[in-house]
């Protein structure tokens, strides 16, 4: 019903795609935060913060643009899209790995 609404970043950067660990207190997100790529474009990367806005945890390094992930229902699994090892310019791969907080 939309009560209880409570903004989670307010960092001045481009923040989008998150989406709630199954343990309902953390969420991961995509965002510019932190980095310029290539001609001062940016680079987005993605995030851990709690569900109280503190606590913001970069996570990934590589690659220009990492974003939409989410996470197995059981949380033991994380999937995103990025352009790391892309072979050429728009090529994006789906990444899967086991989290391990």
């Amino acid at each position: 019903d939309g009560s209880h609404k409570q903004q989670v970043t307010s960092n001045g950067a481009s923040n989008f795609s998150p989406y709630f660990h199954p343990d309902g207190k953390r969420i991961i997100f995509s965002s510019n935060l932190e980095t310029r790529g290539e001609g001062g474009r940016p680079s987005f990367h993605l995030y851990l913060v709690r569900d109280d806005g503190t606590g913001v945890e970069r996570l990934t390094t590589e690659g220009h643009f990492n974003s939409f992930p989410m996470f197995s229902p059981d949380g033991k699994r994380l999937v995103w899209v990025s352009d790391r090892n892309a072979t050429a310019p728009g090529e994006f791969n789906v990444f899967l790995a086991d989290w391990v907080p």
